[in-house]
């Protein structure tokens, strides 16, 4: 039975970091030296992340999403995925990854029951796509997403973090590929998560509102209709072109910010509860587990999680995380 936290919402989503270790350096997530890395000892092991999402799963979370990170470096991904795929209640699981080894785990991936995949993407143009993540080759990327299409990781959804200066100049060429391809792309406005440091400016004068994007793409394309709402139950706000096979997203954290629904929980890779993106305050799952506790106990610190889940974040008031960056989060 799903559960409701404080504000009515029904909480029926996990996202799980399983690692805080990436393979690409993007300008505005690190630093070109990266992040400390957590010690290995204090990285779930993949039996107490199961034990986690048993417990979320008897509360009603249904939902399971693996990020990172870039999940697909821990070693032994697919077997996690077999795993939790096999967790009664469980009934989507789904990954987030930045595509560069996809193609080499896509299949196997989708044998092990991994239901579908979000690809990051933040341009088109190889030269750029060097520079923004400074390790990789989008080459890599492409050919990820087709295997992904191909092993039947359906819908791959694209998403499109937008950034003044850096790739805004972009977005009709991403919503054309909506058409001419059938992609399905996702715009997410930048969200100030430790990232503005690596970038060297505020925050606030790299965002790109969901309402420009939308009027360069009119402006070039034609005007965007309503879509269904896309597989998987994420804050997005669907369109598509006229004729398109594929749609556009809007995820809008910071002009129209979306905390009224929010209807997950997220789990560090060090094993600590997160109960808001924008929000520090976490519940330790860690500990309890590695001192005995079973299904029973964690489920109750999980719903203690849902009881204090706060309304919402204060991007607004220009308050946000402190204690971690976006790749220790998982996004």
């Amino acid at each position: 039975m799903t559960h409701f936290d404080a504000y009515s919402r029904p909480i029926n989503y996990l996202r799980i970091s399983v690692t805080d270790r990436c393979n690409l350096r993007c300008v505005y997530c690190m630093p070109p030296e990266g992040v400390p890395w957590r010690p290995h000892e204090q990285i779930l092991r993949y039996e107490e992340i199961k034990t986690i999402v048993r417990a979320a799963a008897e509360l009603g979370i249904s939902k399971v999403r693996l990020t990172g990170g870039e999940p697909l470096v821990r070693l032994g991904i697919v077997d996690l995925v077999h795993m939790l795929a096999r967790v009664p209640g469980v009934d989507d699981l789904t990954m987030t990854t930045n595509g560069v080894l996809l193609s080499r785990y896509a299949e196997a991936l989708a044998g092990a029951g991994l239901r579908r995949v979000n690809v990051s993407l933040d341009t088109l143009r190889a030269q750029r796509f060097q520079r923004i993540t400074r390790l990789g080759r989008i080459e890599d990327v492409l050919a990820g997403i087709e295997v992904a299409h191909q092993a039947g990781l359906e819908p791959v959804k694209i998403n499109t973090v937008v950034i003044r200066g850096m790739n805004e100049d972009e977005v009709v060429d991403f919503a054309r590929k909506t058409a001419d391809e059938g992609w399905n792309v996702r715009f997410i406005e930048w969200m100030p998560v430790g990232n503005e440091q690596c970038m060297g400016r505020r925050w606030l004068d790299g965002v790109v509102t969901a309402e420009e994007i939308r009027r360069r793409i009119e402006s070039a394309l034609g005007e965007l209709q309503p879509a269904k709402a896309s597989t998987g139950g994420g804050p997005a706000r669907y369109y598509h072109l006229p004729g398109a096979r594929g749609t556009i997203g809007f995820i809008t954290p910071v002009s129209e910010h979306f905390c009224f629904r929010c209807n997950r929980l997220r789990l560090t890779a060090d094993g600590q509860l997160r109960l808001c993106l924008l929000c520090d305050e976490e519940i330790d799952l860690r500990t309890p587990l590695r001192c005995g506790a079973g299904v029973a106990q964690i489920r109750a610190l999980i719903l203690q999680g849902i009881e204090r889940k706060p309304l919402q974040h204060h991007l607004d008031e220009s308050k946000g995380p402190e204690r971690r960056v976006m790749s220790q989060i998982g996004g």
